[in-house]
């Protein structure tokens, strides 16, 4: 790859037994990557035994501890490596009575912490931080017309009051990690995917697969708060981090999105993909102005291909089925 950073080396993926951070780490590792995967209790099984599993684990994949909320645990992870991939990032489940304390804070103080070890090592070449579009979009003063770019950040103000506390604290923690590495002159690139769809290699229902079931369950309280959303594939999402870690003409933000669809929209492939499925025909019409992202910065340093809505979600219902969320009777039309 041409402006990459020769070899392969060692890095550390945090939030190892997570969603997004298992695909990655087995992308890292079919890659040749040698990886030291961080997680609070190395020692549960039920969360991370599926990453003993993955091609190449057994070699080069190391779990050690590490707690957002703990300044210096995630040094032993990160000296001696090349590169950081921070993904983990606290997520609320329900309500809170104290976002600050429950989400805000930990989303800001986490990265630090894991950003002040990253200090401590001379091997650092690079940090890529997963960010997500929802620093870009929550905001009520863009043209609809011009899709939204890495320039574009949400309104603080806005995710306070409508309480999109997610939103908040990965604005907060994002621009926190700009100012840290400003200041410590460390070399930081952020990605923003959209929602991330696809298969699963954690047994356990993440939040994001937790969404996807109950739509395709017929539950609509997630995606009417949503409206209209940009999707992305895991795997793309896996894939574009290892481009912007290296090469080395990466700088700044990069949206990492396939598509931007309305719920209708949505509702209308997922029926006719699965009619089987309760799919919701009707959504809360909401109150917020239409967008679209603009991905070309990322497709300009060689992510060029992005799968499609229908691959998605294909691949989604396969993963909820080999779990035993959904039936096995449940098929795609495409099929």
């Amino acid at each position: 790859m041409e402006g990459s950073i020769s070899g392969k080396g060692k890095v550390c993926v945090t939030g190892a037994a997570g969603y997004l951070a298992s695909w990655l780490i087995k992308r890292l590792l079919l890659s040749g990557y040698h990886v030291v995967g961080t997680v609070r209790d190395p020692g549960d099984s039920k969360k991370v035994e599926h990453l003993s599993h993955l091609e190449g684990a057994k070699e080069r994949l190391q779990l050690l501890r590490g707690d957002l909320m703990v300044e210096g645990s995630f040094d032993s992870a990160i000296i001696g490596c090349h590169g950081v991939f921070h993904t983990a990032s606290p997520v609320l489940s329900r309500p809170t009575g104290d976002p600050k304390a429950d989400i805000l804070q930990p989303a800001i103080d986490g990265t630090l912490n894991v950003l002040r070890s990253c200090k401590k090592n001379p091997s650092l070449r690079r940090v890529v931080l997963t960010s997500s579009t929802s620093t870009v979009r929550v905001r009520a003063d863009f043209d609809s017309a011009v899709p939204l770019d890495e320039s574009s950040w949400s309104s603080e103000e806005l995710c306070q009051s409508l309480q999109i506390w997610y939103a908040l604290s990965k604005t907060l923690a994002e621009k926190a990690a700009w100012k840290f590495c400003e200041d410590n002159k460390m070399d930081l690139v952020t990605i923003l995917p959209a929602f991330v769809i696809g298969p699963s290699l954690p047994p356990l229902l993440c939040s994001t697969a937790s969404d996807v079931l109950g739509l395709l369950k017929g539950e609509t309280e997630k995606f009417d708060w949503h409206g209209r959303m940009g999707y992305v594939h895991i795997d793309d999402v896996a894939m574009s981090h290892i481009l912007l870690f290296e090469n080395q003409k990466a700088n700044g933000r990069y949206i990492c999105s396939s598509t931007v669809i309305d719920n209708h929209e949505l509702a209308a492939i997922l029926s006719a993909r699965y009619p089987q499925l309760p799919i919701p025909k009707r959504f809360k019409k909401l109150d917020r102005p239409c967008y679209e992202l603009d991905v070309s910065k990322l497709k300009g340093l060689g992510m060029i291909k992005f799968r499609s809505i229908e691959e998605m979600f294909d691949d989604c219902v396969e993963s909820l089925i080999k779990q035993g969320h959904l039936s096995p009777s449940v098929t795609s039309l495409s099929n």
